[in-house]
Protein backbone atom coordinates (compact mmCIF):
# COMPACT_ATOMS: atom_id res chain seq x y z
CA UNK A 1 0.00 0.00 0.00
CA UNK A 2 2.37 2.39 0.78
CA UNK A 3 4.48 1.86 -2.47
CA UNK A 4 1.37 3.11 -4.50
CA UNK A 5 1.26 6.22 -2.40
CA UNK A 6 5.33 6.97 -3.06
CA UNK A 7 4.89 5.73 -6.59
CA UNK A 8 1.80 8.69 -6.92
CA UNK A 9 3.72 10.93 -5.11
CA UNK A 10 6.92 10.63 -7.24
CA UNK A 11 4.69 10.81 -10.11
CA UNK A 12 3.51 14.35 -9.27
CA UNK A 13 7.24 15.77 -8.25
CA UNK A 14 8.72 14.53 -10.99
CA UNK A 15 5.35 16.11 -13.42
CA UNK A 16 6.69 19.02 -11.17
CA UNK A 17 10.47 19.07 -11.90
CA UNK A 18 9.62 18.51 -15.62
CA UNK A 19 7.24 21.41 -15.98
CA UNK A 20 9.51 23.56 -14.10
CA UNK A 21 12.54 22.41 -16.38
CA UNK A 22 10.38 23.66 -19.20
CA UNK A 23 9.41 26.60 -17.86
CA UNK A 24 13.05 27.40 -17.40
CA UNK A 25 14.05 26.60 -21.13
CA UNK A 26 10.87 28.88 -22.00
CA UNK A 27 12.52 31.76 -20.21
CA UNK A 28 15.89 31.07 -21.75
CA UNK A 29 14.59 30.80 -25.27
CA UNK A 30 12.27 33.90 -25.58
CA UNK A 31 15.35 35.96 -23.75
CA UNK A 32 17.35 34.94 -26.67
CA UNK A 33 15.07 35.38 -29.41
CA UNK A 34 14.63 38.39 -27.80
CA UNK A 35 18.10 39.83 -27.74
CA UNK A 36 18.71 38.16 -31.16
CA UNK A 37 16.32 39.79 -33.03
CA UNK A 38 17.93 43.17 -34.21
CA UNK A 39 20.52 40.78 -36.10
CA UNK A 40 21.52 42.46 -39.68
CA UNK A 41 23.19 41.70 -42.65
CA UNK A 42 26.08 44.19 -41.83
CA UNK A 43 29.02 42.10 -41.69
CA UNK A 44 29.73 42.09 -37.97
CA UNK A 45 28.47 38.42 -37.15
CA UNK A 46 26.26 37.41 -40.42
CA UNK A 47 27.82 38.11 -43.91
CA UNK A 48 27.91 41.98 -44.69
CA UNK A 49 24.25 42.71 -47.63
CA UNK A 50 23.15 45.96 -47.31
CA UNK A 51 22.35 46.32 -43.69
CA UNK A 52 19.21 44.11 -44.33
CA UNK A 53 17.61 42.59 -41.37
CA UNK A 54 17.69 38.94 -40.43
CA UNK A 55 14.89 37.92 -38.00
CA UNK A 56 16.56 34.39 -37.71
CA UNK A 57 14.81 34.02 -34.31
CA UNK A 58 11.38 34.48 -35.51
CA UNK A 59 12.05 30.93 -36.81
CA UNK A 60 13.28 29.81 -33.70
CA UNK A 61 9.97 30.95 -31.93
CA UNK A 62 8.35 29.05 -34.00
CA UNK A 63 9.52 25.89 -33.77
CA UNK A 64 10.13 26.15 -30.22
CA UNK A 65 7.25 27.32 -28.29
CA UNK A 66 4.54 25.06 -30.14
CA UNK A 67 7.02 22.14 -29.23
CA UNK A 68 7.63 22.84 -25.48
CA UNK A 69 3.33 23.83 -25.37
CA UNK A 70 3.32 19.90 -26.66
CA UNK A 71 5.73 18.95 -24.19
CA UNK A 72 4.53 20.38 -21.37
CA UNK A 73 0.89 19.22 -22.39
CA UNK A 74 2.25 15.24 -23.55
CA UNK A 75 4.30 15.11 -20.47
CA UNK A 76 3.19 16.86 -17.31
CA UNK A 77 -0.72 17.81 -17.97
CA UNK A 78 -2.72 19.20 -20.59
CA UNK A 79 -3.69 21.67 -18.90
CA UNK A 80 -0.37 22.89 -17.73
CA UNK A 81 0.37 23.52 -21.43
CA UNK A 82 -0.92 26.73 -21.46
CA UNK A 83 1.98 27.80 -19.13
CA UNK A 84 5.07 27.64 -21.45
CA UNK A 85 2.72 30.15 -23.58
CA UNK A 86 2.26 32.43 -20.97
CA UNK A 87 5.56 32.70 -19.34
CA UNK A 88 7.30 32.72 -22.72
CA UNK A 89 4.93 36.03 -23.34
CA UNK A 90 5.22 37.52 -20.16
CA UNK A 91 9.15 36.92 -20.19
CA UNK A 92 9.08 38.93 -23.78
CA UNK A 93 6.99 41.72 -22.47
CA UNK A 94 8.86 42.20 -18.92
CA UNK A 95 13.07 41.62 -20.83
CA UNK A 96 11.59 43.85 -23.40
CA UNK A 97 10.13 46.78 -22.00
CA UNK A 98 12.13 47.10 -18.85
CA UNK A 99 15.37 45.21 -20.06
CA UNK A 100 18.66 44.23 -18.64
CA UNK A 101 20.22 47.59 -16.62
CA UNK A 102 16.56 49.67 -18.01
CA UNK A 103 17.45 49.19 -21.48
CA UNK A 104 14.32 48.58 -24.30
CA UNK A 105 14.80 45.65 -26.11
CA UNK A 106 11.68 45.33 -27.65
CA UNK A 107 12.27 46.84 -31.22
CA UNK A 108 9.49 49.69 -32.33
CA UNK A 109 9.04 47.70 -36.07
CA UNK A 110 7.70 44.99 -37.72
CA UNK A 111 10.37 42.02 -36.30
CA UNK A 112 8.47 42.46 -33.04
CA UNK A 113 5.25 41.57 -34.04
CA UNK A 114 7.02 38.86 -36.77
CA UNK A 115 8.47 37.51 -33.04
CA UNK A 116 5.32 37.72 -31.14
CA UNK A 117 3.03 36.14 -34.05
CA UNK A 118 5.49 33.50 -34.82
CA UNK A 119 5.77 32.25 -31.70
CA UNK A 120 2.30 32.54 -30.16
CA UNK A 121 0.29 31.99 -32.66
CA UNK A 122 1.95 27.87 -33.74
CA UNK A 123 1.51 27.68 -29.61
CA UNK A 124 -1.73 28.82 -29.18
CA UNK A 125 -2.58 26.03 -32.27
CA UNK A 126 -0.77 23.33 -29.99
CA UNK A 127 -2.61 24.98 -27.23
CA UNK A 128 -5.97 24.31 -28.30
CA UNK A 129 -4.98 21.07 -30.14
CA UNK A 130 -4.44 19.60 -26.45
CA UNK A 131 -6.96 20.89 -24.77
CA UNK A 132 -9.82 20.51 -27.80
CA UNK A 133 -8.00 16.38 -27.66
CA UNK A 134 -8.95 16.31 -23.93
CA UNK A 135 -12.38 17.65 -24.27
CA UNK A 136 -13.36 15.46 -27.00
CA UNK A 137 -12.66 12.54 -24.87
CA UNK A 138 -15.20 13.44 -22.20
CA UNK A 139 -17.50 15.31 -24.36
CA UNK A 140 -18.56 11.84 -25.97
CA UNK A 141 -18.47 9.83 -23.06
CA UNK A 142 -22.00 11.32 -21.65
CA UNK A 143 -24.02 10.70 -24.89
CA UNK A 144 -25.75 7.41 -25.62
CA UNK A 145 -25.31 5.63 -28.87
Amino acid sequence: MNGVVETGNEGVVWRGLLLAVLLVDTVVLAALELFYLPLRLDGTILPRLEDAPVPATVLLAAVTTPLLVFLAARLVHRRAAMLPLVVWIATLVVIGVFGPGGDRVLLPDWRTLLLLAGGALPAAMVLGGAVGRGQAGTRGAGRGG
